[in-house]
């Protein structure tokens, strides 16, 4: 029935419960799918910021503990860490202060962080390096490249760097691998940078997740590689003012891959794989007859693949203090002579050379420009 002349009231009764109907549906839907959300999701929830460390108390830096989680769920949890690039700011070259044995053995441990920490791949060692001597810059951290990279590596687990600890130093790489890996300390300790990573102290893998992430700022991803630095004062420039040590000691743990560190824990060389002036390889130290000891000659076997400016670094390390040193290197090991009786296709293979007679005030490096293309012409071997 419906009033004469009037509309059906029925109708729009019908529409009314309908889309009430749906209403209460979708709430219904979006309720479940938010507590399910809520249920499989809270793992991927997005890291808060990081709240600051008061900039007059030193922080205390974290060891690399990992959480218990899958490589997919590190990934997925790593991925909702935001990337701050506000205050990037890039490293200052650094040159490291010490000479000689103290030195070596510095770059031996660098070399040691570069090549276990990131394999034999230039870009990451390099990234590593990098960290490393931002470490040492860092009053959070000990002031020597061998006391960052060797931090907690007394512990079992927990160690700074996890090769020093986990046992991974029991596996060798190759002496070409090793030698890369120490011509590229070398450049690191010679003023190289890595600016890509900027100021970060930390870095971890994207597949796992150490329990400091949340507390310290995303500021770079190099390949599968994530880097960090504090925030607040301790991640600024100002930081990162230390003086670091040039007088670098030995580690027990590395005298069986350097032998540098096992002649000042007075144990044998025999059980390093590297001769212990190896600048690649081999290098073999010879006195001339009729020679003073302080006038030596060197004949080394050098890296094809290695930078051309690195042959200096050793050059310098190898001659050391000596007033009068000749240093000649060859690429190719089945020309490189063991004495200055070689022939002229021995001499002409000369990769590269280096003379420093003090009492003369002589010093020159020259290299063999058919091999290596230098831009300025008195750098090249005359032929």
């Amino acid at each position: 029935m419906r009033p004469e002349g009037g509309e059906s009231t029925l109708p729009l009764r019908r529409d009314w419960t309908g889309w009430l109907f749906v209403l209460i549906a979708v709430v219904a839907i979006g309720a479940v799918l938010y507590a399910n959300g809520e249920k499989n999701g809270a793992r991927y929830m997005a890291r808060p910021h990081p709240v600051a460390p008061p900039a007059d108390v030193v922080p205390e830096a974290p060891p690399m503990v990992l959480a218990p989680v899958t490589e997919s769920d590190a990934r997925a949890q790593n991925a909702k860490i935001a990337l701050v690039t506000k205050g990037f700011v890039a490293p200052r070259p650094f040159v490291y202060g010490g000479g000689g044995d103290a030195k070596a053995r510095a770059r031996d441990c660098l070399a040691a962080a570069m090549l276990y920490e990131a394999g034999d791949d230039a870009k990451g060692q390099q990234a590593v390096g990098q960290v490393v001597i931002n470490r040492a810059r860092h009053p959070a951290f000990p002031k020597s490249i061998c006391g960052v990279v060797f931090q907690g590596s007394e512990r079992v687990t927990g160690c700074q760097f996890t090769f020093t600890c986990d046992g991974a130093l029991n596996r060798r790489y190759s002496d070409a691998a090793w030698q890369r890996a120490r011509n590229n300390a070398d450049l690191m300790l010679s003023g190289g940078t890595y600016p890509a990573i900027g100021l970060a102290t930390h870095y971890h893998t994207d597949w796992v997740r150490p329990y400091w992430s949340d507390s310290l700022e995303k500021i770079a991803i190099v390949d599968t590689h994530l880097f960090f630095r504090w925030p607040g004062y301790w991640g600024t420039p100002g930081a990162f003012r230390g003086a670091v040590s040039g007088d670098d000691g030995p580690i027990a743990k590395l005298a069986a891959l350097s032998p540098l560190h096992a002649i000042a824990l007075g144990l044998p060389t025999e059980i390093a794989p590297v001769d212990a002036n190896a600048a690649v390889g081999e290098a073999r130290v010879v006195v001339g007859a009729g020679e003073t000891a302080g006038r030596d000659t060197i004949y080394t076997q050098l890296d094809r693949k290695a930078a051309p400016e690195s042959f200096v670094t050793t050059a310098l390390r190898l001659c050391g203090d000596k007033p009068y040193c000749k240093f000649m290197g060859w690429t190719n090991p089945t020309l490189k002579p063991d004495s200055d009786a070689m022939s002229d296709t021995q001499r002409a293979a000369m990769s590269f050379s280096y003379l420093r007679d003090d009492k003369a005030g002589f010093e020159k490096a020259l290299w063999n420009c058919s091999e290596y293309r230098r831009d300025d012409v008195r750098q090249c071997m005359k032929r």
